[in-house]
């Protein structure tokens, strides 16, 4: 089926919102994001679309492999589709220069997606005096100000469960009231990303807005059993120790069950970025006590359980279970953007590799396929990526909404 529904994606992040959407079919417009290292990943995520629905993807396959330099990929590239992507900050300032921007490529606008920056309704930083003077609050006003000019028939807005919550509940009646007053029915619910495929225990508010005119409620989704673990997630891709990594390997087996179902393995016989990093002798002794206690009885690693020789600060209550195994016989905790300051909480479950999990590893739990390709450092990937919506959900969202706006 030919992309005919057109779409915004704001606050885009790495595009994994995006990614799912035009699986189902849908045309992006344009991805406005303001971390540089996220553009460049869209970038390339949208060179690697124009390429396959030209038959083409062996120039992306040589870039993702270091034989060509971005330069000489990106001039291969056909210019609207790079400048497409608005390495831009969404505010007072930029907004009417962004309008423009898009307005140039002449296409109406069915649908906006996308999520404003969703750190200031964390649970790990709820502090209700600076969520209250925190300006990414009043964010969903700018996403409105989209809605206002673009007039498209629907919304997808995604955020974390904290933004039902914060400030006892106040923002979120405002951010409803505001949409209405704009001309949008809202709904929202509870979304988890296990029930869409993903290997990952993740709670996302999903808001569907719709026109007053257009109004079909919330979709209603039918929920997967999950059958599968991590362990399936991460059963092909070569063991590594701590530091070591690959940025293009063999897979060391062939496709099982999991992967070929959901994709996440797609058509080709190489992976990229599967690369761990560095960690300390007294990292990883912590390591190897807290997967042990984990495989042996499902029980959690607690800091005030430590020898004293492994301790290094004398807080003993505070972030008490800093050091996280993945569950290898169920589904992953939520995987989040402190990923990239340190690996603690994502602590690989199979003892002999005793590590924290690859970008790749990381990249599959939040189920973006193989050959998605993250730009910028080692820690810019695992930013991206835990900040990111994972594509299987989004998916399952995009399919809802066009048989609903193709009504």
């Amino acid at each position: 089926m030919e992309n005919n529904l057109n779409f915004i994606d704001l606050f885009a992040g790495a595009s994994g919102m995006s990614e799912g959407f035009i699986k189902a079919g849908f045309n992006p417009v344009s991805h406005i994001e303001m971390n540089p290292e996220a553009c460049l990943t869209i970038k390339t995520r949208a060179a690697y679309h124009y390429l396959k629905s030209n038959n083409n993807l062996d120039l992306y396959y040589k870039y993702i492999k270091n034989e060509i330099t971005q330069e000489a990929f990106y001039k291969e590239i056909p210019s609207e589709i790079l400048n497409s992507v608005l390495n831009v900050e969404i505010n007072d300032d930029t907004i009417s220069g962004l309008f423009e921007k898009i307005k140039q490529s002449g296409k109406t606008i069915d649908l906006i997606i996308g999520g404003p920056p969703c750190q200031a309704y964390s649970l790990l930083r709820r502090h209700q005096d600076k969520i209250e003077k925190d300006p990414r609050n009043k964010l969903y006003i700018q996403y409105g100000r989209f809605l206002k000019e673009f007039k498209p028939k629907a919304f997808v807005f995604e955020n974390v469960p904290g933004l039902l919550t914060a400030n006892k509940g106040e923002h979120f009646k405002n951010l409803k009231a505001y949409f209405r007053r704009i001309g949008y029915e809202v709904y929202h619910e509870t979304l988890i990303a296990s029930d869409f495929g993903v290997l990952q225990a993740r709670k996302r508010i999903i808001i569907v807005g719709w026109k007053k005119d257009n109004d079909f409620g919330f979709p209603e989704f039918e929920k997967i059993i999950q059958q599968f673990k991590v362990n399936d997630a991460f059963q092909d891709l070569p063991k590594l120790k701590p530091g070591e990594g690959f940025k293009t390997t063999k897979y060391t087996e062939t496709k099982n069950e999991y992967l070929e179902k959901f994709e996440l393995r797609n058509g080709v016989d190489f992976v990229t970025q599967h690369i761990s990093r560095p960690h300390n002798p007294r990292d990883l002794a912590i390591y190897k006590t807290a997967i042990q206690k984990w495989n042996k009885g499902q029980e959690r690693l607690r800091y005030p359980d430590l020898p004293e020789e492994l301790k290094t600060h004398k807080n003993e209550t505070s972030f008490t279970d800093r050091y996280k195994v993945i569950d290898g016989l169920g589904i992953s905790h939520t995987v989040v953007a402190h990923i990239a300051k340190d690996g603690h909480y994502y602590i690989h479950p199979d003892i002999k590799q005793c590590r924290s999990i690859s970008v790749r590893e990381a990249a599959r739990l939040q189920s973006f396929p193989d050959d998605f390709y993250f730009e910028g450092s080692r820690s810019a990937a695992f930013k991206q990526i835990g900040n990111a919506v994972p594509p299987l959900m989004a998916n399952a969202i995009a399919k809802k909404m066009k048989v609903l706006l193709c009504q």
